[in-house]
């Protein structure tokens, strides 16, 4: 890192500590990108992280915690495995995605089929970053929890992680992850008190009708002709069922029926799939109930059947306000306050950080990696996206921040 990249991106001991080993951070983060690995199948991963963890000097590494998660602490002054003290939790995910990629860099993906389109690698290599400094330095009150979780990408990782015990093991007051941003400027961080993250919802309506020949339809229940209808009413349920004032999605993104090969056969069945987006539990009702009518009524009207299948994967992802505003104070010493959004936009993407949000207070942040004065070249989950590793140094020093600023040590 030049520097005058170094000092438009971050300032203080953590950083400039973190930014001496960013070559090693960089070789690391490019090392997981060569081998992506899918949710609860990260085990080239896992095995990665451990070994670089032993490098770090953590106090102990749990492995298995949720299939493939891994769990390191780190304790402060003072502190030991039989007096922690408080406990602050860090999370970054593992997993790529089922994407091939079109990149041409050394590190590519060498994985047929599968990459890091969302830059989980990076997020992976900032907290090992956080790891290193923190395990040298010690200069916090208690214990940091450092989470390295499987399976974000439609797996529900988190929600497995906890349920095999993580938080009863190691009982985080607080809890901290971060998701870099190619649509924010470099090095900016953002925040938002509430929701950050939207609900992600699966639907699923199977339309059956009667099959027959494309040149006798009056002898047919077309469900062709019935998912047209469905999919033109359901983009009406945001715009004229809800308020002005609530948000929501609802995407038809597949349709499957019949067979391209028979050009006359009408189908018997037309199944429709697609997602809704929310922020809150009473919108995600009034979309649900008002979707299951539209099908139910809109089928019957062609002599046809339709059945919704409705299922609610992640919750929102919601920063409890006053963690959210206390990750603020600590970005704005790293990058500035004119470098925080403290009230960013939220997004309609989903996040399965959101579980762990649920059982403990903490805060979703979002840190800019792309052009300095604007969005980068390529967004997340792109055939083309790669992670901008000139913000592992600010990542992790972030990280690392959170924790020596939350846990004090006493004056």
């Amino acid at each position: 890192m030049g520097a005058s990249l170094q000092s438009v991106l971050g300032r203080g001991a953590a950083f400039a500590r973190i930014a001496q080993f960013h070559p090693e951070l960089t070789a690391f983060r490019r090392d997981l990108h060569a081998h992506p690995e899918l949710g609860f199948e990260e085990v080239y991963t896992s095995a990665r992280v451990a070994e670089m963890l032993k490098v770090c000097g953590v106090d102990s590494i749990h492995a298995g915690i949720g299939k493939t998660g891994v769990v390191a602490l780190v304790h402060g002054q003072g502190r030991s495995a039989s007096n922690p003290g408080r406990m602050i939790g860090l999370r970054a995910d593992m997993d790529a995605l089922p994407l091939t990629e079109f990149n041409e860099c050394t590190w590519k993906s060498g994985t047929p089929g599968l990459m890091h389109g969302c830059g989980h690698d990076g997020h992976t290599a900032m907290l090992m970053g956080a790891a290193r400094y923190l395990a040298e330095t010690r200069r916090f009150d208690g214990t940091a929890v450092l989470i390295f979780q499987p399976g974000e990408e439609g797996y529900a990782g988190a929600r497995a992680m906890m349920e095999d015990g993580l938080f009863e093991r190691f009982p985080c007051e607080q809890v901290y992850a971060q998701h870099n941003s190619p649509e924010t400027p470099l090095g900016v961080i953002g925040i938002t008190p509430g929701p950050m993250q939207a609900a992600v919802d699966r639907i699923e309506i199977l339309i059956r009708g009667k099959g027959g020949h494309g040149a006798r339809p009056h002898q047919a229940i077309d469900p062709v002709l019935v998912a047209g209808h469905i999919i033109t009413a359901a983009q009406s349920v945001v715009s004229r069922s809800l308020s002005a004032f609530d948000q929501a999605v609802v995407s038809i993104c597949s349709m499957q029926g019949g067979n391209p090969g028979a050009m006359s056969v009408i189908p018997g069945e037309v199944t429709l799939v697609g997602t809704v987006r929310t922020y809150s539990e009473t919108v995600q009702d009034q979309i649900e109930d008002r979707l299951r009518s539209l099908c139910t009524g809109i089928a019957q009207g062609f002599g046809a059947s339709a059945e919704l299948t409705y299922e609610r994967t992640y919750p929102a992802t919601v920063n409890t306000v006053r963690e959210a505003q206390f990750a603020c104070d600590v970005a704005a010493g790293l990058v500035g306050e004119d470098k925080v959004w403290r009230n960013m936009l939220p997004s309609m993407g989903g996040e399965d950080f959101s579980f762990m949000l649920q059982a403990i207070p903490g805060a979703y942040i979002r840190i800019g990696q792309g052009l300095p004065h604007g969005p980068g070249p390529h967004p997340l989950h792109n055939s083309r996206y790669d992670f901008n590793d000139d913000i592992l140094p600010l990542g992790a020093a972030l990280h690392a921040s959170l924790v020596e600023q939350a846990l004090p040590l006493a004056a």
